[in-house]
């Protein structure tokens, strides 16, 4: 195990955010504690969102929120889900994310189609914080203590689900 560990740290010669993927890599969390750092960083980006004034400032932050939950929803959709959904008995509320994963996913393309300063640009991006809001309490408040009282195994679940979003991250530059 310190031989991991000593590999991981003189790997981190590249960027700051390789060394901090490397670092989350080396260290992953169980899927839940994954998917929930997911949504407080980006219900933190909604949050700053709303006081931003600069249109450059805004798209930048736009730009940043979409990667992040077109990453976040790949992840859940090819390994957390259907893990999940063969572990629980509730295809309800999954096939519920599915949908508002379809919605945000539809919210997401109109707006990396336009730009800050667009007429409902504002709009689209207060209304995905809502529906993103809307969808992490459900997760939270439902679907994830169901996981936890599974037999799934959270742990091997989120070191694949962190290596995927590593790798996914990767090809989005």
């Amino acid at each position: 195990m310190t031989a991991t560990k000593t590999k991981a740290k003189s790997t981190g010669s590249g960027s700051k955010s390789g060394r901090k993927t490397a670092r989350a890599a080396a260290k992953p969390a169980d899927a839940i504690k994954l998917l929930k750092a997911d949504h407080k960083e980006v219900r933190a980006w909604f949050k700053q969102y709303e006081d931003l004034e600069d249109n450059a400032d805004k798209q930048a932050l736009a730009d940043k929120i979409c990667l992040a939950l077109t990453v976040h929803t790949q992840i859940e959709e090819e390994i957390y889900y259907p893990a999940t959904r063969e572990a629980i008995d509730d295809d309800d509320l999954l096939d519920e994310a599915e949908v508002e994963h379809a919605s945000a996913k539809q919210l997401i393309a109109e707006i990396q189609g336009m730009k800050a300063g667009d007429h409902l640009f504002d709009a689209k991006v207060t209304v995905l914080g809502e529906y993103i809001n809307h969808h992490v309490e459900e997760e939270e408040r439902e679907m994830f203590p169901e996981s936890r009282d599974s037999d799934l195994d959270l742990k091997t679940l989120g070191e694949q689900m962190a290596a995927r979003k590593a790798e996914l991250m990767k090809q989005a530059g």
